[in-house]
């Protein structure tokens, strides 16, 4: 007899049992699963974010992935190292290049404008004294210095940039001048008729010329002066970052090298090695190099600039004292200051102690001679101011003896004792001049040697900084990758 068929009784739902005696849920489960059980990675119950950053912090805590973080560390800190120092040599280079190729070359500009318009002063005062006998060289030289100045404040107003003190002066000396030179004209032909008012004229020209025309272009050789030492100072400034991040990193690299030592008994990591090698390198060039440039820059200034400022400066005093001289025979007296002296002989002897000091035998030590006697470089610079000194001497005595003559009312003999063509204090004050030329030739040449020196010593460091830097870059990266594959 057949048996009956019997059916699976399905399980009833019901409470999942509960742990054990001494069983807790599985870590990481989530809220209500079963004990035991854990929460499967990119379950709603754990942020994928969070799960990353959790791989992360695991790998990172083991050998291989410490080392990855170690050569992205050490390749970044090359190539910072390598930016850093790029950067403050190429500023540094271009501020050496603006030393040479503009601040210099534009304070000289100036200067020479400045002795322009004092040395037209000057031969205008010459000519007037010798009216009708003027000769054409006067004529060409007083021609010349103002067309000189009239292509120096062109050259000047394309390079004041956005300074709008420097154009000030630049407007001021453009809109004076051509009233002084019309007032020197009507001097001159006021003068050839034979009338007094010629030197009323004159006056009141080179009264314009002192208390607006050179004041503006001293103000403006000032501030292409004070360039040029903002220039020096950003030439030589240590690149004190570039230097710290490469200490940095020197150290950094020395460290992995010994961390790697202690961990695996081998003295040299090649990669390691070769980016040591590559950072110190790039080190050392750069202090070296920056040594050599800034103690160039240091002697250009120290044994050029400043000697040519004090040169320029001297010169210009030279040539103000001649017009001074002049002006106190045109003037015959008819200027006198509050005391009741003549203002023109005072203002030469103001000058001239500027110049040479208060003695007659050697210059004093804080006179515009004396200091640019001991700034010259060598013999061949101290002996064109040597001769400036002489001259001076020889001017003094001249002038003395002149002075002594107009005194006594001499007026003719007093006149060719001033602007005669030989044995006169103009013959004296022109080869002072000639001197002073000299030395500033000689000064110029000593400053642009020694400043292309330095800013030459800065050739080729950047880009050869970035270079080595990135090879060193990529050494850290196989000195590591090469620990790395020992874990494979």
């Amino acid at each position: 007899m057949p048996q009956p068929q019997r059916t699976a009784t399905p399980p009833v739902p019901g409470p999942a049992p509960g742990p054990g005696p001494g069983q807790s849920p599985a870590p990481n489960a989530p809220p209500g699963a079963a004990p035991g059980t854990a929460a499967a990675p990119g379950s709603p119950g754990q942020p994928a974010w969070r799960e990353s950053l959790t791989r992360l912090r695991r790998a990172a805590t083991t050998e291989p992935g410490r080392l990855r973080t170690i050569g992205a560390a050490l390749a970044a800190a090359l190539v910072l190292f390598g930016s850093v120092t790029a950067w403050q040599v190429t500023d540094r280079a271009a501020a050496a290049d603006a030393v040479v190729e503009r601040s210099q070359p534009l304070s000289a500009a100036a200067a020479d404008l400045y002795r322009s318009l004092a040395d037209a002063d000057t031969t205008a005062a010459a000519g007037f004294l010798a009216g009708g006998k003027e000769t054409r060289e006067v004529r060409r030289r007083y021609e010349e210095d103002i067309a000189n100045a009239s292509e120096l404040l062109v050259e000047a107003s394309a390079n004041a940039g956005g300074s709008r003190s420097e154009r000030a002066r630049i407007a001021t000396l453009n809109a004076e001048l051509p009233v002084y030179t019309g007032l020197v004209e009507q001097a001159r032909a006021t003068n050839r008729q034979g009338l007094p008012l010629g030197g009323a004229y004159l006056r009141y020209a080179s009264d314009r010329m002192q208390k607006e025309l050179l004041p503006a272009a001293r103000r403006l050789y000032e501030a292409e002066t004070d360039r040029l030492g903002a220039d020096y100072g950003s030439a030589e400034s240590w690149p004190w970052a570039a230097i710290a991040v490469g200490v940095l990193t020197l150290g950094a690299l020395g460290w992995a090298q010994r961390r790697t030592y202690l961990r695996t008994n081998r003295v040299f990591n090649h990669g390691l090695l070769a980016a040591t090698a590559a950072s110190g390198v790039v080190l050392l060039w750069l202090t070296v190099a920056h040594g050599v440039a800034r103690a160039d820059l240091e002697s250009s200034y120290d044994h050029g600039a400043k000697s040519l400022q004090v040169l320029n400066t001297a010169r210009i005093s030279s040539l103000q004292a001649r017009g001074a001289e002049s002006l106190t025979l045109v003037a015959r007296g008819a200027v006198l200051t509050p005391e009741g002296k003549d203002a023109y002989e005072e203002g030469y002897r103001s000058t001239m102690r500027s110049l040479f000091g208060s003695g007659t035998g050697e210059p004093g030590e804080g006179s515009l001679l004396g200091r640019a006697r001991s700034l010259a470089d060598g013999a061949a610079g101290r002996e064109p101011v040597e001769r400036a000194i002489a001259g001076v001497r020889q001017w003094q005595a001249r002038h003395a003896a002149a002075r002594a003559t107009d005194d006594a009312g001499d007026y003719d003999r007093a006149l060719p004792q001033v602007i005669g063509p030989s044995h006169s204090t103009g013959e004296a004050s022109d080869h002072v001049d000639r001197a002073l030329r000299e030395a500033l030739d000689h000064e110029q040449h000593v400053f642009r040697s020694a400043a292309d020196d330095g800013r030459g010593a800065l050739s080729g460091l950047a880009v050869g900084a970035a270079v080595l830097a990135l090879l060193g870059a990529a050494g850290a990266v196989l000195g590591i990758g090469r620990r790395l594959s020992e874990y494979r």
